[in-house]
């Protein structure tokens, strides 16, 4: 039973422990000074679009802002950065297509034959 308990303090000691350096690294990220920075962003878009801005911050940091609200920033460890642009490429944000994000939009609007299930057989007697 006391081994249990030693155990479970010592989880909770090392939650407490990763809480505290996530805070400290937080606080340390907003503290920088980022007035001087240079923000990227995707190539090809134009200047009156909205779109995605980053700037490389020290060691590995990354801050993110919209390019019509430069009073918001938020900003990423290299470790929240890095499991973000990875979670992207695997598809781990990819939204199903709705009306809402011109998916269905998209998939009605297809020719006849060229959208989603085009080609396959639709259960119909075959000759």
């Amino acid at each position: 039973m006391a081994e249990a308990q030693g155990a479970q303090d010592a989880q909770g000691s090392q939650d407490e422990d990763v809480k505290a350096r996530k805070e400290r690294e937080r606080d340390e990220l907003y503290s920088l000074d980022i007035s001087g920075v240079e923000w990227h962003s995707a190539p090809g878009t134009e200047e009156h679009e909205e779109r995605v801005e980053i700037a490389y911050l020290p060691e590995g940091a990354v801050a993110m802002r919209s390019s019509l609200d430069h009073d918001t920033v938020l900003r990423y460890t290299e470790a929240e950065w890095t499991a973000f642009v990875l979670g992207a490429r695997d598809g781990e944000f990819d939204l199903e297509p709705t009306e809402l994000n011109g998916g269905l939009a998209a998939a009605e609007a297809a020719p006849s034959g060229s959208g989603p299930g085009a080609g396959t057989d639709s259960g119909g007697d075959v000759e």
